[in-house]
């Protein structure tokens, strides 16, 4: 479908043309005309699907500017909050409308100054209740509330915040919740405050014949050498490495660094500042290697990433889907590598539990060994070890404040693990 056949505000029309937008996304077809109708609206996209300028472009057509806060959109992390603000400001270009970004990690004072101009809020759960006791925010006037990325609030540990957050909202509104997945949980939130909603799923999915997903067993000791080794063997490419925990994202990225690999680290222990700064970096390929935690990174659209190495495995299929789904886009092809040690085995199998994955298993080639530097600081030494040739050592210390409440902010660690005598995958 053609943008123009979405039937927009003619403003909004001509911002999104002039950003270059000529076809709308499956989820935008779908949601936008509901959203329109005002329908409460349930949908499930990965990142990357089009979401924002599907609940955007309708909810900017209802805002009345000098009206007051009209539009409250919740996101679980700060990062998501600058690109949806960013995305809202660009698509209002020609209609006035003041969007304001609400977020811990900066100072209060500018926020209080833009909330009392502000038509569409975007916010963290943890910065707006800040405003909320402070009473520097004013719901009264909201009528459309969006929950962006529910999944991730939940486990992240915002749900009785968002909870808060909605008994302070006028029930008389439309509401729209976003999620990558449709867990139990989000079912009965749906329950609880979505009146009669339309649930609308755009198609996730691997573009199989552009994306080569393929995993290398390995002594955990050896794993860093061998993703050094990976690296190099692509440097002009952009990648992303996942890590489990904080932790293992600022170890991982200062071994890198020392051999001479281009990486920034990306978690909720980091300030803002630093969070954007590294983002900003690999946009403009300053970088090619961003190291980051799955809370950090969801959400996060970031173009022309080649490669995706998963240096820890994630704990689920669909959580495997959506690190992938980060590259092989926009007809490019892509390379999702797994690099898969003991301690590693029990989440590739829940991984392989979608049968729909074909991940092949490869012979490991010729590579240097590299010494892993660690840290000596006593920390947080909880979850499995990072991989590394020098051996045992200890951890990093772990952040422990998410936003301005000082709100911690969920990293994934994995369960501990028994001793296994091989890889043994299963397909459930």
């Amino acid at each position: 479908m053609l943008v123009e056949e979405l039937n927009v505000n003619h403003n909004i029309l001509k911002a999104i043309k002039a950003l270059g937008y000529e076809n709308a996304t499956q989820i935008q077809e779908k949601c936008i005309p509901e959203i329109k109708n005002g329908k409460d609206v349930v949908g499930q996209s990965s990142t990357g699907s089009g979401k924002t300028a599907a609940f955007g472009l309708p909810l900017l057509e209802k805002i009345e500017n000098g009206k007051g806060i009209q539009a409250l959109i919740l996101t679980p992390t700060r990062e998501l909050c600058v690109q949806v603000s960013d995305a809202l400001f660009s698509f209002s270009k020609f209609t006035g409308a003041r969007i304001t970004s609400v977020y811990g990690g900066v100072g209060i004072g500018p926020q209080i100054h833009a909330l009392q101009r502000a038509d569409v809020v975007v916010g963290t759960p943890g910065r707006i209740l800040d405003h909320m006791e402070r009473g520097t925010i004013n719901f009264s006037k909201i009528k459309i509330l969006v929950l962006d990325e529910a999944d991730k609030m939940f486990e992240m540990g915002f749900i009785e915040d968002v909870e808060r957050i909605l008994k302070n909202i006028p029930k008389e509104r439309q509401t729209l919740l976003f999620s990558a997945t449709l867990s139990q949980s989000i079912h009965q939130l749906v329950q609880r405050h979505l009146r009669h909603p339309v649930t609308i799923k755009s198609e996730i999915h691997v573009a199989k014949h552009l994306l080569k997903q393929r995993y290398y067993v390995i002594r955990n000791h050896e794993k860093f050498s061998l993703l050094v080794s990976l690296i190099k063997l692509n440097p002009s490419g952009l990648g992303i490495v996942f890590c489990g925990t904080r932790r293992g994202v600022d170890s991982v990225t200062k071994n890198l660094r020392s051999q001479g690999v281009k990486a920034m680290a990306i978690h909720g222990g980091l300030t803002q500042s630093k969070r954007m700064y590294a983002l900003e970096n690999l946009k403009r390929e300053s970088i090619n290697i961003l190291v980051a935690t799955d809370v950090a990174a969801r959400g996060l659209d970031i173009k022309n990433v080649s490669h995706v190495y998963n240096y820890d495995v994630p704990k689920t299929a669909d959580e495997y889907v959506h690190r992938i789904g980060r590259t092989a886009r926009a007809g490019a092809e892509g390379d999702a590598v797994t690099l898969l040690a003991e301690h590693d085995y029990e989440n590739f199998n829940h991984v392989l539990s979608d049968r729909s994955l074909t991940i092949r298993k490869e012979d490991l080639p010729q590579f240097e060994k590299i010494a892993f530097q660690r840290d000596n600081t006593q920390g947080d030494r909880r979850g499995p070890r990072q991989g590394g040739f020098a051996g045992r050592g200890r951890g990093f210390s772990q952040g422990s404040s998410y936003g301005g409440r000082g709100r911690r902010e969920e990293e994934h660690r994995g369960p501990s693990f028994g001793r296994k005598k091989g890889p043994v995958f299963s397909r459930r």
